[in-house]
C-alpha cells in the first residue's frame, strides 16, 4: 500500500501542473491575501480530489464506454472557458474595483467585482464546486493510475495523499500569485490588465483542451 500511496502522491503532483488547474488557481487568487489564497488552493484541491476519486472508483467497478469519459474533459474545458470569458467581461466593463488603505501601518488591498465585496465563505464554496466539476475531467488519467494499485485499497487515505500532492503545487503557485498581487496590483489599471490577461489564458487553456 505504501508504494500505491507514493504513486498517487506523485500523480497528484504531476496532475496539478496542468495549465487549466493553474489558471483556475490564478483566477481566484489574484488580489487575495495569503489566508484567502491558502483557503482557495485547499478548497480546490479537496473538491477536485473527492470528485475525481468518486468517479474513478465508480468507473473501475462499472464498465463505462471510454467515449463517455470524454464528456468529463468537455465539462472541465467549459468551466475554464466560462471563467475566462467572465474575467474578460468584468475587466472590459470596468466592474473590477480596487481600494488600498493602511491599517496599523500596513497596506491592505481590496479587490472586488460588482458593487460589493464577496464573502470568503461563498467564494471558498465556489472554488470547491469548480474543483469538483473539473475533477470529472481527470477521470481517465486517474483510472490508469488506479490500475497500478488494488481497487480494494482505495479509501480516504488515498484521497488525502492525492490532495496533498495537488496542494503542494497549488500552494507554491499561490505564492507566485501573492508576489504578483504585491508587486503589480497597485492601480486599478494594472488590476484590470492582470484580470484580462488571466481571462485570456483561461480561455486559451480551455479551448486547447477541447480542440486537442
Amino acid at each position: 500500500m505504501e508504494l500505491g500511496l507514493m504513486i498517487i502522491f506523485w500523480y497528484g503532483v504531476l496532475h496539478a501542473f496542468a495549465p487549466d488547474h493553474l489558471s483556475v488557481i490564478a483566477d481566484f487568487s489574484i488580489g487575495k491575501s495569503m489566508r484567502k489564497t491558502f483557503l482557495i488552493t485547499i478548497a480546490f484541491a479537496i473538491g477536485h480530489g473527492l470528485m475525481l476519486f468518486l468517479f474513478a472508483k465508480l468507473f473501475s467497478i462499472i464498465e463505462i464506454p471510454a467515449q463517455l469519459t470524454e464528456y468529463g474533459d468537455i465539462i472541465s474545458s467549459m468551466v475554464i472557458i466560462s471563467i475566462g470569458l467572465y474575467l474578460i467581461y468584468m475587466a472590459l466593463s470596468n466592474r473590477i474595483h480596487l481600494k488600498i488603505h493602511e491599517h496599523n501601518g500596513e497596506k491592505h488591498t481590496h479587490i472586488w467585482f460588482g458593487s460589493e465585496h464577496s464573502h470568503d465563505k461563498k467564494e471558498t464554496l465556489s472554488v470547491l464546486s469548480i474543483g469538483a466539476l473539473m475533477g470529472i475531467g481527470g477521470v481517465r488519467g486517474m483510472l490508469v493510475t488506479l490500475g497500478m494499485i488494488e481497487s480494494s485499497s482505495i479509501d480516504l487515505s488515498v484521497i488525502g495523499v492525492f490532495v496533498l500532492g495537488v496542494s503542494s503545487i497549488f500552494l507554491l503557485f499561490g505564492m507566485v500569485i501573492l508576489y504578483v498581487n504585491k508587486r503589480f496590483l497597485t492601480s486599478i489599471k494594472n488590476v484590470r490588465r492582470v484580470f484580462a490577461t488571466a481571462g485570456l489564458i483561461s480561455l486559451a487553456a480551455g479551448s486547447s483542451m477541447i480542440l486537442g
